[in-house]
């Protein structure tokens, strides 16, 4: 099929509901990493450039990226939203979901009863308390996390969880650590004239 026979949806809550304010735009280009493992879930990330320019409202704003090699210490309190599955086997999301997922420092997430080897220094652990989590559907999804002057920034993207279930003791969503990929995403950027137009003085 069409790899770019995708549509993005921006300044969008409810699935169901036609949202003043909220657009559409078709994926014109979509670039995935090179050496993508989908075995193992390795550089589980992909840029998206979309058909035409975007205006920033209300509603629509860029997301910021942290710094290269930015590593959250365990506990950093962080966000998952999506429309994913309200629960294991449950229902997906008509309205846009959003938890609390504190940091699972890598230390912890590649012990053996966690999620061991699974576990790269290029992904951030997140959850794994048996309440709260990621689920299927959430996947591509951002970790957000706030920064000490307030501004926001997406540290991971949902890309994998537990086979056994979404609420899974010591098996907390794992995401790509977005840190690890700026030289990437710079690149990317360059190659495809990508904006990103974001900056930390620009979120109060």
């Amino acid at each position: 099929h069409d790899r770019y026979n995708y549509r993005v949806e921006l300044g969008k809550h409810s699935l169901k509901t036609s949202e003043q304010g909220s657009i559409a735009r078709r994926a014109a280009t979509i670039i995935t990493h090179d050496d993508y493992n989908s075995m193992l879930s390795r550089n589980d990330i992909a840029l998206i450039k979309l058909s035409s320019p975007v205006t920033f409202s209300d509603a629509i704003t860029a997301a910021c990226v942290p710094d290269r090699g930015v590593v959250l210490p365990h506990g950093s309190p962080c966000y998952v939203t999506g429309w994913g599955r309200l629960s294991t086997s449950g229902p997906p999301a008509d309205i846009l979901q959003q938890a609390l997922l504190p940091v699972v420092g890598h230390d912890a997430c590649s012990q053996p009863d966690w999620w061991s080897v699974l576990a790269t220094d290029k992904m951030v652990c997140a959850g794994g308390d048996a309440v709260t989590a990621g689920c299927n559907g959430d996947s591509g999804g951002p970790l957000n996390c706030q920064n000490p002057d307030g501004s926001w920034d997406v540290h991971g993207v949902v890309s994998f969880g537990s086979g056994q279930g979404c609420n899974v003791l010591q098996k907390p969503t794992v995401f790509t650590q977005v840190s690890s990929y700026i030289d990437w995403i710079t690149t990317v950027r360059n190659i495809f004239l990508l904006r990103l137009p974001c900056q930390h003085n620009q979120w109060t």
